[in-house]
Protein backbone atom coordinates (compact mmCIF):
# COMPACT_ATOMS: atom_id res chain seq x y z
CA UNK A 1 0.00 0.00 0.00
CA UNK A 2 2.34 2.41 1.13
CA UNK A 3 4.71 1.20 -2.65
CA UNK A 4 1.40 2.09 -4.47
CA UNK A 5 1.19 5.72 -2.33
CA UNK A 6 4.96 6.35 -3.42
CA UNK A 7 4.40 5.88 -6.98
CA UNK A 8 1.11 7.96 -6.81
CA UNK A 9 3.23 10.70 -5.73
CA UNK A 10 5.97 10.53 -7.71
CA UNK A 11 3.43 10.58 -10.55
CA UNK A 12 2.04 13.91 -9.07
CA UNK A 13 5.00 15.64 -8.45
CA UNK A 14 6.27 14.51 -12.03
CA UNK A 15 2.79 15.81 -13.46
CA UNK A 16 3.25 19.12 -11.67
CA UNK A 17 7.22 19.77 -12.40
CA UNK A 18 7.98 23.65 -13.75
CA UNK A 19 10.12 21.43 -16.77
CA UNK A 20 6.84 19.46 -17.55
CA UNK A 21 4.58 22.29 -18.02
CA UNK A 22 7.20 24.15 -20.00
CA UNK A 23 7.34 21.29 -22.07
CA UNK A 24 3.64 21.28 -22.68
CA UNK A 25 2.44 24.68 -22.78
CA UNK A 26 5.36 24.90 -25.87
CA UNK A 27 4.40 21.86 -27.41
CA UNK A 28 0.51 22.76 -27.04
CA UNK A 29 1.26 26.04 -28.12
CA UNK A 30 2.55 24.28 -31.31
CA UNK A 31 0.24 21.71 -31.79
CA UNK A 32 -2.43 24.59 -32.13
CA UNK A 33 -0.90 26.77 -34.49
CA UNK A 34 0.38 23.86 -37.27
CA UNK A 35 -3.15 22.48 -36.48
CA UNK A 36 -4.98 25.89 -37.81
CA UNK A 37 -2.85 26.51 -40.57
CA UNK A 38 -2.74 22.49 -41.50
CA UNK A 39 -6.51 22.86 -42.39
CA UNK A 40 -5.62 25.75 -44.95
CA UNK A 41 -3.24 23.55 -46.25
CA UNK A 42 -5.14 20.55 -46.66
CA UNK A 43 -8.05 22.38 -48.24
CA UNK A 44 -5.76 23.72 -50.64
CA UNK A 45 -4.49 20.12 -51.24
CA UNK A 46 -1.12 21.54 -50.70
CA UNK A 47 0.11 19.06 -47.69
CA UNK A 48 3.14 18.16 -49.44
CA UNK A 49 4.16 21.79 -48.94
CA UNK A 50 4.86 21.07 -44.85
CA UNK A 51 6.93 18.20 -45.33
CA UNK A 52 8.90 20.38 -48.27
CA UNK A 53 9.37 23.19 -46.25
CA UNK A 54 10.25 21.62 -43.24
CA UNK A 55 13.11 19.27 -44.57
CA UNK A 56 14.26 22.49 -46.70
CA UNK A 57 14.70 24.43 -43.15
CA UNK A 58 17.58 22.23 -42.27
CA UNK A 59 20.46 23.67 -44.35
CA UNK A 60 19.17 27.12 -42.85
CA UNK A 61 19.51 25.73 -39.66
CA UNK A 62 22.76 24.83 -40.27
CA UNK A 63 24.03 27.87 -42.60
CA UNK A 64 22.88 29.70 -39.26
CA UNK A 65 24.89 28.13 -36.87
CA UNK A 66 28.02 28.26 -39.01
CA UNK A 67 27.90 31.93 -39.61
CA UNK A 68 26.92 32.53 -35.92
CA UNK A 69 28.72 30.30 -33.85
CA UNK A 70 25.95 29.51 -31.46
CA UNK A 71 22.87 27.80 -31.26
CA UNK A 72 20.58 31.05 -30.53
CA UNK A 73 17.03 29.72 -31.01
CA UNK A 74 16.34 33.05 -32.86
CA UNK A 75 19.57 32.78 -34.87
CA UNK A 76 18.25 29.01 -36.06
CA UNK A 77 14.59 29.66 -36.35
CA UNK A 78 15.71 32.82 -38.46
CA UNK A 79 17.82 30.79 -40.78
CA UNK A 80 15.03 27.91 -40.87
CA UNK A 81 12.64 30.33 -42.49
CA UNK A 82 14.94 31.76 -44.74
CA UNK A 83 15.50 28.33 -46.25
CA UNK A 84 11.94 27.76 -46.04
CA UNK A 85 11.07 30.56 -47.91
CA UNK A 86 14.38 30.13 -50.53
CA UNK A 87 12.97 26.73 -50.88
CA UNK A 88 8.88 27.86 -51.57
CA UNK A 89 10.48 30.49 -54.36
CA UNK A 90 12.35 27.67 -56.05
CA UNK A 91 9.09 25.47 -56.51
CA UNK A 92 7.40 28.76 -57.91
CA UNK A 93 9.90 29.40 -60.46
CA UNK A 94 9.80 25.33 -61.13
CA UNK A 95 6.56 25.47 -61.68
CA UNK A 96 6.13 28.16 -63.88
CA UNK A 97 9.39 27.99 -66.00
CA UNK A 98 9.09 23.82 -66.35
CA UNK A 99 6.28 21.40 -67.49
CA UNK A 100 6.38 20.17 -64.29
CA UNK A 101 3.71 20.10 -61.42
CA UNK A 102 3.78 21.82 -58.48
CA UNK A 103 4.21 17.78 -56.36
CA UNK A 104 7.14 17.74 -58.61
CA UNK A 105 8.56 20.47 -57.81
CA UNK A 106 7.98 20.41 -54.03
CA UNK A 107 10.08 16.39 -54.34
CA UNK A 108 12.52 17.97 -55.96
CA UNK A 109 13.34 20.77 -53.86
CA UNK A 110 12.74 18.60 -50.65
CA UNK A 111 15.31 15.89 -51.54
CA UNK A 112 17.78 18.37 -52.90
CA UNK A 113 17.16 20.73 -49.79
CA UNK A 114 17.17 18.06 -47.03
CA UNK A 115 20.25 16.30 -48.63
CA UNK A 116 22.35 19.53 -48.59
CA UNK A 117 21.60 20.09 -45.17
CA UNK A 118 22.85 16.71 -44.07
CA UNK A 119 26.46 17.54 -45.83
CA UNK A 120 26.22 20.65 -43.76
CA UNK A 121 25.55 18.61 -40.79
CA UNK A 122 28.28 16.36 -41.63
CA UNK A 123 30.34 18.88 -42.08
CA UNK A 124 29.70 20.84 -39.00
CA UNK A 125 30.09 17.83 -36.55
CA UNK A 126 33.60 17.42 -37.62
CA UNK A 127 34.24 21.43 -36.69
CA UNK A 128 37.10 21.33 -34.05
CA UNK A 129 33.60 23.51 -31.82
CA UNK A 130 32.53 21.60 -28.94
CA UNK A 131 29.30 24.18 -28.69
CA UNK A 132 28.08 22.31 -32.47
CA UNK A 133 26.74 18.93 -30.24
CA UNK A 134 23.23 18.67 -30.17
CA UNK A 135 22.57 20.66 -33.30
CA UNK A 136 21.70 17.19 -35.02
CA UNK A 137 18.72 17.00 -32.46
CA UNK A 138 16.57 19.04 -35.23
CA UNK A 139 16.27 16.09 -37.51
CA UNK A 140 13.89 14.61 -34.78
CA UNK A 141 13.51 17.15 -32.21
CA UNK A 142 14.52 17.57 -28.84
CA UNK A 143 11.27 18.63 -27.14
CA UNK A 144 12.43 17.64 -24.12
CA UNK A 145 15.43 20.27 -23.65
CA UNK A 146 12.44 23.21 -24.44
CA UNK A 147 13.62 26.09 -22.39
CA UNK A 148 11.17 29.06 -21.20
CA UNK A 149 12.78 31.21 -23.80
CA UNK A 150 11.39 28.56 -26.48
CA UNK A 151 7.96 28.47 -25.03
CA UNK A 152 8.04 32.76 -25.29
CA UNK A 153 9.05 32.54 -29.26
CA UNK A 154 5.88 29.93 -29.96
CA UNK A 155 3.95 31.91 -28.01
CA UNK A 156 4.39 35.62 -29.43
CA UNK A 157 5.03 33.37 -33.06
CA UNK A 158 2.01 31.63 -32.63
CA UNK A 159 0.02 34.81 -31.34
CA UNK A 160 1.38 36.63 -34.57
CA UNK A 161 0.23 34.13 -37.08
CA UNK A 162 -3.44 33.20 -35.65
CA UNK A 163 -4.02 37.38 -35.40
CA UNK A 164 -3.18 37.11 -39.55
CA UNK A 165 -5.46 33.96 -39.95
CA UNK A 166 -8.09 36.09 -38.23
CA UNK A 167 -7.40 39.50 -40.11
CA UNK A 168 -7.69 37.79 -43.62
CA UNK A 169 -10.22 34.84 -42.57
CA UNK A 170 -12.55 36.18 -45.52
CA UNK A 171 -9.86 36.23 -48.14
CA UNK A 172 -8.22 32.61 -47.02
CA UNK A 173 -11.57 30.87 -46.60
CA UNK A 174 -12.76 32.14 -50.63
CA UNK A 175 -9.37 31.18 -51.60
CA UNK A 176 -9.16 27.66 -50.59
CA UNK A 177 -12.43 26.40 -51.72
CA UNK A 178 -12.52 28.52 -54.79
CA UNK A 179 -9.73 30.49 -55.91
CA UNK A 180 -11.04 31.04 -59.93
CA UNK A 181 -14.17 32.90 -58.11
CA UNK A 182 -12.26 35.00 -55.83
CA UNK A 183 -9.73 35.78 -58.90
CA UNK A 184 -13.66 37.13 -60.87
CA UNK A 185 -14.32 39.27 -58.18
CA UNK A 186 -11.24 40.80 -57.76
CA UNK A 187 -9.02 39.13 -55.24
CA UNK A 188 -5.13 39.30 -55.14
CA UNK A 189 -5.39 35.54 -55.10
CA UNK A 190 -1.20 34.92 -55.98
CA UNK A 191 -0.83 37.83 -52.52
CA UNK A 192 -3.17 36.06 -50.73
CA UNK A 193 -1.34 32.16 -51.42
CA UNK A 194 1.97 33.93 -50.95
CA UNK A 195 0.81 35.14 -47.29
CA UNK A 196 -0.60 31.81 -46.16
CA UNK A 197 2.07 29.82 -47.71
CA UNK A 198 4.60 32.24 -45.67
CA UNK A 199 2.16 31.87 -42.22
CA UNK A 200 3.14 27.88 -43.16
CA UNK A 201 6.32 28.53 -43.50
CA UNK A 202 6.48 30.32 -40.16
CA UNK A 203 4.26 27.55 -38.37
CA UNK A 204 6.94 24.72 -39.32
CA UNK A 205 9.96 26.79 -38.82
CA UNK A 206 8.93 27.30 -35.22
CA UNK A 207 8.18 23.38 -34.70
CA UNK A 208 11.51 22.60 -35.78
CA UNK A 209 12.69 22.88 -32.21
CA UNK A 210 9.74 20.26 -30.40
CA UNK A 211 9.52 17.84 -33.52
CA UNK A 212 12.11 18.08 -35.56
CA UNK A 213 12.68 18.26 -39.69
CA UNK A 214 11.09 14.74 -40.20
CA UNK A 215 8.13 14.97 -38.28
CA UNK A 216 7.10 18.28 -38.55
CA UNK A 217 5.15 17.68 -41.47
CA UNK A 218 2.99 15.63 -39.86
CA UNK A 219 1.86 18.05 -37.45
CA UNK A 220 1.01 20.19 -39.89
CA UNK A 221 -0.96 17.20 -41.88
CA UNK A 222 -2.49 15.15 -38.88
CA UNK A 223 -4.39 17.28 -36.90
CA UNK A 224 -5.75 18.93 -39.86
CA UNK A 225 -6.79 15.82 -41.36
CA UNK A 226 -8.51 14.46 -38.46
CA UNK A 227 -10.62 17.57 -38.07
CA UNK A 228 -12.23 17.55 -41.51
CA UNK A 229 -13.66 14.31 -40.61
CA UNK A 230 -15.63 16.17 -38.22
CA UNK A 231 -16.97 19.42 -39.78
CA UNK A 232 -17.92 20.62 -43.21
CA UNK A 233 -17.54 24.13 -41.58
CA UNK A 234 -13.92 26.20 -42.28
CA UNK A 235 -14.33 27.55 -39.11
CA UNK A 236 -15.38 24.60 -36.74
CA UNK A 237 -12.39 22.72 -38.68
CA UNK A 238 -10.01 25.07 -38.25
CA UNK A 239 -11.19 25.70 -34.38
CA UNK A 240 -11.39 21.57 -34.45
CA UNK A 241 -7.16 21.29 -35.90
CA UNK A 242 -6.19 23.86 -33.51
CA UNK A 243 -7.79 21.84 -30.44
CA UNK A 244 -6.70 18.56 -31.79
CA UNK A 245 -3.12 19.78 -32.44
CA UNK A 246 -2.82 21.34 -29.03
CA UNK A 247 -4.34 18.47 -27.34
CA UNK A 248 -1.70 16.39 -29.27
CA UNK A 249 1.21 18.16 -28.01
CA UNK A 250 0.28 17.90 -24.28
CA UNK A 251 -0.82 14.82 -24.39
CA UNK A 252 2.78 13.84 -26.40
CA UNK A 253 4.78 15.66 -23.12
CA UNK A 254 2.79 14.36 -20.55
CA UNK A 255 3.01 10.76 -21.96
CA UNK A 256 6.80 11.22 -22.38
CA UNK A 257 7.60 12.11 -18.96
CA UNK A 258 5.55 9.57 -16.88
CA UNK A 259 7.43 6.69 -19.75
CA UNK A 260 10.67 6.36 -19.44
CA UNK A 261 13.24 6.96 -22.47
CA UNK A 262 9.75 7.71 -24.87
CA UNK A 263 10.78 10.92 -26.44
CA UNK A 264 8.72 14.03 -26.52
CA UNK A 265 8.34 14.67 -30.53
CA UNK A 266 7.65 11.12 -31.83
CA UNK A 267 5.15 10.70 -29.18
CA UNK A 268 3.36 13.93 -30.06
CA UNK A 269 3.42 13.36 -33.65
CA UNK A 270 2.41 9.81 -32.82
CA UNK A 271 -0.54 11.06 -30.48
CA UNK A 272 -1.65 13.17 -33.52
CA UNK A 273 -1.68 10.55 -36.16
CA UNK A 274 -3.98 8.32 -33.62
CA UNK A 275 -6.48 10.84 -33.70
CA UNK A 276 -6.61 11.46 -37.26
CA UNK A 277 -7.07 7.45 -37.55
CA UNK A 278 -10.11 7.35 -35.24
CA UNK A 279 -11.34 10.08 -36.84
CA UNK A 280 -11.06 8.54 -40.58
CA UNK A 281 -13.40 6.23 -39.20
CA UNK A 282 -16.06 7.89 -36.13
CA UNK A 283 -15.90 11.28 -37.07
CA UNK A 284 -19.02 12.48 -37.44
CA UNK A 285 -19.41 14.11 -41.04
CA UNK A 286 -16.82 12.38 -42.91
CA UNK A 287 -15.97 9.09 -40.58
CA UNK A 288 -16.15 6.03 -42.38
CA UNK A 289 -18.22 4.07 -39.66
CA UNK A 290 -21.30 7.30 -39.80
CA UNK A 291 -21.36 6.97 -43.79
CA UNK A 292 -21.94 3.41 -43.68
CA UNK A 293 -24.76 3.72 -41.18
CA UNK A 294 -25.70 6.81 -43.06
CA UNK A 295 -25.73 4.47 -46.58
CA UNK A 296 -27.50 2.07 -44.39
CA UNK A 297 -30.43 3.73 -42.96
CA UNK A 298 -31.15 5.26 -46.75
CA UNK A 299 -31.46 1.78 -47.73
CA UNK A 300 -33.84 0.83 -45.10
CA UNK A 301 -35.70 3.79 -46.09
CA UNK A 302 -35.91 3.63 -49.95
CA UNK A 303 -36.61 0.05 -49.39
CA UNK A 304 -39.68 0.76 -47.20
CA UNK A 305 -40.88 3.31 -49.62
CA UNK A 306 -40.26 0.84 -52.23
CA UNK A 307 -42.79 -1.30 -50.50
CA UNK A 308 -45.24 1.11 -49.40
CA UNK A 309 -45.62 2.15 -53.10
CA UNK A 310 -45.69 -1.12 -54.80
CA UNK A 311 -48.67 -2.51 -52.03
CA UNK A 312 -50.38 1.52 -53.20
CA UNK A 313 -49.77 0.57 -56.69
CA UNK A 314 -50.94 -2.72 -56.31
CA UNK A 315 -53.90 -1.90 -54.66
CA UNK A 316 -54.50 0.41 -57.52
CA UNK A 317 -55.05 -2.44 -60.04
CA UNK A 318 -56.00 -5.60 -57.86
CA UNK A 319 -59.34 -5.36 -55.91
CA UNK A 320 -58.91 -1.75 -53.53
CA UNK A 321 -56.85 -1.25 -50.79
CA UNK A 322 -57.90 -3.95 -48.12
CA UNK A 323 -56.57 -6.75 -51.01
CA UNK A 324 -53.59 -8.19 -49.30
CA UNK A 325 -50.02 -9.25 -51.74
CA UNK A 326 -47.06 -11.39 -50.98
CA UNK A 327 -43.79 -10.52 -50.54
CA UNK A 328 -43.08 -12.53 -54.02
CA UNK A 329 -45.44 -9.66 -55.91
CA UNK A 330 -43.62 -6.78 -54.31
CA UNK A 331 -40.21 -8.51 -55.70
CA UNK A 332 -41.68 -8.92 -59.10
CA UNK A 333 -42.23 -4.87 -58.79
CA UNK A 334 -38.75 -4.43 -57.32
CA UNK A 335 -36.47 -7.23 -58.22
CA UNK A 336 -33.00 -5.61 -56.39
CA UNK A 337 -35.46 -5.20 -53.03
CA UNK A 338 -33.77 -7.02 -50.08
CA UNK A 339 -35.09 -8.56 -47.04
CA UNK A 340 -38.74 -7.97 -48.14
CA UNK A 341 -40.02 -9.57 -44.79
CA UNK A 342 -37.64 -7.56 -42.07
CA UNK A 343 -38.99 -4.59 -43.44
CA UNK A 344 -42.61 -5.52 -43.73
CA UNK A 345 -42.28 -6.47 -39.98
CA UNK A 346 -40.37 -2.61 -38.95
CA UNK A 347 -43.45 -1.06 -41.12
CA UNK A 348 -45.86 -3.24 -39.32
CA UNK A 349 -44.70 -2.43 -35.81
CA UNK A 350 -45.42 1.38 -37.05
CA UNK A 351 -48.73 0.65 -38.34
CA UNK A 352 -48.33 1.30 -41.83
CA UNK A 353 -48.84 -1.92 -42.90
CA UNK A 354 -50.99 -5.22 -41.87
CA UNK A 355 -50.97 -8.95 -42.60
CA UNK A 356 -54.56 -9.42 -43.97
CA UNK A 357 -54.10 -13.35 -44.36
CA UNK A 358 -51.17 -15.71 -43.86
CA UNK A 359 -48.60 -14.07 -46.12
CA UNK A 360 -50.43 -11.32 -47.48
CA UNK A 361 -49.59 -8.08 -46.93
CA UNK A 362 -51.59 -4.32 -47.40
CA UNK A 363 -51.59 -0.94 -46.60
CA UNK A 364 -53.01 0.75 -43.35
CA UNK A 365 -54.91 4.02 -43.60
CA UNK A 366 -51.53 5.51 -42.34
CA UNK A 367 -49.51 3.63 -45.01
CA UNK A 368 -51.91 4.58 -47.57
CA UNK A 369 -51.87 8.43 -46.68
CA UNK A 370 -47.77 7.56 -46.52
CA UNK A 371 -47.52 6.19 -49.68
CA UNK A 372 -49.81 8.47 -51.48
CA UNK A 373 -47.69 11.68 -50.46
CA UNK A 374 -44.31 9.74 -51.37
CA UNK A 375 -46.10 9.06 -55.11
CA UNK A 376 -47.27 12.36 -55.40
CA UNK A 377 -43.54 14.41 -54.74
CA UNK A 378 -42.35 11.40 -56.90
CA UNK A 379 -44.46 12.77 -59.48
CA UNK A 380 -43.83 16.72 -58.79
CA UNK A 381 -40.26 16.22 -59.11
CA UNK A 382 -40.96 14.95 -63.03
Amino acid sequence: MSGALENVGSIWDLLTSPILRTVALGSGLLGAVSGALGCFALLRRQSLVGDAVSHAALPGIALAFLLTGTKSSFGLVLGAALAGWVAMVFVLAIVRTTRLDENTALGIVLATFFGFGLVLLTFIQRLPNANQAGLDTYLFGQAATMLHEDVLLLGAGGALLLGLVVMFWKEFKLVSFDREFAATVGYPVQRIELLLTLLLVAAIVLGLRTVGVVLMSAMIVAPAAAARQWTHHTGMMVLLGAIFGCAAGVAGAVASSVVPHLPTGPTIVLVATSWAIVSLFVGAKRGILWQWLRLRMLQKRLAEEAILVGLYELAQVHGGERHGHTEGALRALSPNLLRVRRRLRELEQRELVEETSRGAWALTAKGQSQAQQIVEKAQEKR
